[in-house]
């Protein structure tokens, strides 16, 4: 991938998660709970968002070393469950379902402006970006749809488990990076093909 390519696709990425992470934090405050504002992260600024790993160097490296590859996150917004309403069981899942929410719909305002490009065809910098726009908000919206801990997709079957199942996600959170870092290194091509029959489902899902 060319560099510019690839630092384009790494700004693109940085919006796309602050973005997601303010969807977290603006939800939880309109259930009620306001950790996310008293921690300064509902805020544009991606600097207090911003994770130097997550969010710069391995973005960068895969960009850089692996053709199609986009992948990155920022540092989770604080969120207190005991403060929402609808406590743990749905506010929680409400307030999960707004990050990848965010992102899915960020890639249809992008798919809907390439649309009404005059000529989007031959490149430009506007397609270019809308393009990777496109692409890199529809992945984080799948892959956050995971069910591992910490991704959004745990949060969002907390409601139907039982209180034994919600304690073993509870267990398996402080490790969930770990576990996210293993299946990629591992299991990548299953990962992968089950990120993408998520994509396609929210594709399918989208008026375009």
């Amino acid at each position: 991938m060319a560099l510019g390519d690839a630092i384009l696709i790494i700004i693109v990425l940085l919006v796309s998660v602050v973005l997601h992470e303010n969807a977290h934090g603006w939800t939880a405050l309109a259930l009620g709970d306001p950790t996310a504002r008293v921690a300064g992260r509902l805020t544009l600024n991606p600097i207090p968002h911003l994770d130097p790993f997550g969010s710069l160097i391995l973005p960068a490296l895969l960009a850089l070393t692996t053709p199609g590859a986009v992948f990155g996150y920022a540092k989770p917004v604080p969120i207190s469950p005991s403060k929402l309403r609808g406590t743990d069981r749905w506010g929680f899942a409400v307030v999960a379902l707004a990050g990848p929410a965010s992102n899915v719909v960020i890639a249809f305002i992008a798919a809907t402006l390439f649309g009404s490009l005059a000529s989007p065809v031959g490149g430009g910098l506007i397609a270019k970006i809308l393009v990777f726009t496109f692409n890199v908000n529809i992945f984080l919206a799948a892959f956050n749809l995971l069910p591992i801990p910490p991704l959004d997709g745990s949060r969002l079957i907390r409601p139907f488990l039982h209180e034994g199942g919600r304690r073993a996600l509870d267990r398996i959170e402080p490790f969930g990076f770990l576990i996210l870092f293993g299946l990629l290194i591992f299991l990548s091509e299953p990962l992968f093909r089950i990120i993408n029959l998520i994509r396609d489902g929210i594709l399918r899902l989208l008026p375009l």
